[in-house]
């Protein structure tokens, strides 16, 4: 699961490396490329209900196998675009498959594992993310410096076809099912469960009745506001620490990364840490939740302050603390759907949850690029993305009620 999700990053970031070297040879104006890169978001954002849905009802074996199957290829090809209209094309086709991950990973947690162990199951996979992230850059660059960018598109995506050859020899939908799983184990993983999914595909309701219920709006708002913070960090931070922090390129290359790695680590830290406290039982599940929830959206909001940092290394500093408290809500995020959703439904949850957070990731670019192009200044943008924060603390506080299970 960790695995599927660092190569989905790394392969989301081809694009970004390759596209200086696109742009030139295609002839691509800058409006062109950002079309080109939004493709992704159009298909990934909108696929995800559908994929949670199909991972759900047909078992998350052939969901994220063929989706894994589908976006390595999609990268793979990229270097046969001849234009535009191919590129974004290929740009397209690579949110379609990527849609099924997290949706499908949400729900083999929710199979595989007790409910003891959900934070901590879902901040590793998640954490695949940050790493994905932050190897890709100097990898994609590294490859593309020894076999051009064609070369590079090709070789990113055989990483993607092993992991799926693997994953359908290997994986079964239940642990009943695999021939590695004892009779301990099976009763280990399937008595610490307060809802047993799998054991059957039926699903108790449509997908658009969950949206009668509290929690699954505040879900959906929270992870928007989350989002909306994390991908500054994937989209706008290479040019906030060159024009603003007068970096150049080679300190840019590995400071951007940083926040990413120190994330990937505080972010395991944290679902680890919120397990054991819901497992002492000092604090219910749902306190747990918000405790958690809380304090990594006051890291976040660092960003604020970042703006103000009078050096570059408080600057940074401040950063880090910022992407790390998103991740440490993130943590909590992506347990939230096992705790709440009916009984086979917990793709389906994570995938209307992922549909409004990726949003977020349409958005925030676009107008953090014309807040800093209105301004001259990254201050007042900064500022914005610290004020959605404070607006998801009082989202997860008030709007999010009781942790646990919705009965259809």
């Amino acid at each position: 699961m960790w695995l599927a999700i660092a190569i989905n990053y790394i392969d989301r970031t081809v694009l970004s490396a390759a596209a200086p070297f696109i742009t030139k040879e295609f002839n691509l104006s800058a409006g062109q490329m950002g079309i080109i890169m939004s493709g992704f978001f159009w298909s990934y954002a909108l696929l995800q209900i559908p994929a949670g849905w199909f991972a759900d009802k047909f078992g998350q074996k052939k969901a994220l196998g063929i989706a894994v199957l589908w976006w390595s290829l999609a990268t793979a090809v990229t270097g046969l675009a001849t234009g535009f209209k191919s590129l974004l094309g290929f740009r397209v086709a690579l949110g379609v498959g990527e849609a099924a991950a997290y949706p499908s990973n949400a729900g083999i947690a929710s199979k595989w594992f007790p409910d003891k162990e959900r934070a901590t199951v879902s901040s590793i996979f998640d954490s695949g993310s940050k790493f994905g992230g932050a190897i890709a850059m100097p990898l994609i660059v590294w490859l593309m410096a020894a076999f051009g960018w064609k070369w590079t598109f090709a070789i990113i995506g055989l990483l993607g076809v092993a992991w799926g050859i693997v994953w359908f020899l290997f994986y079964r939908d239940n642990p009943e099912d695999h021939k590695g799983v004892n009779k301990e184990e099976l009763h280990y993983i399937r008595s610490g469960q307060t809802r047993k999914d799998g054991l059957t595909n039926v699903q108790p309701m449509k997908w658009y009745q969950l949206l009668k219920y509290r929690n699954i709006w505040a879900m959906c708002l929270g992870f928007f506001f989350i989002n909306y913070n994390s991908y500054f960090f994937i989209t706008w931070l290479p040019t906030y620490l060159v024009q603003e922090r007068g970096m150049n390129l080679i300190e840019m290359g590995f400071i951007a990364s940083l926040p990413l790695l120190v994330a990937m680590v505080v972010e395991v830290i944290a679902g680890w840490s919120s397990d054991k406290v819901v497992s002492s039982g000092k604090l219910s599940l749902t306190a747990t939740r918000k405790l958690f929830l809380i304090i990594g959206l006051l890291m976040a909001s660092c960003i604020g302050f970042a703006a103000f940092a009078e050096s570059a290394v408080l600057a940074v500093i401040l950063l880090c603390v910022a992407k790390s408290g998103t991740t440490v809500a993130a943590s909590q995020v992506w347990a939230l759907p096992s705790d709440v959703a009916p009984k086979n439904m917990t793709s389906v949850v994570a995938g209307m949850q992922n549909t409004v957070s990726n949003m977020g990731g349409v958005v925030g670019p676009i107008i953090t690029g014309f807040i800093v192009g209105a301004t001259g200044s990254f201050v007042p943008a900064l500022l914005f993305s610290a004020g959605l924060i404070v607006l998801g603390i009082f989202n997860y506080l008030f709007l999010l009620g009781k942790v646990k299970p919705i009965d259809a």
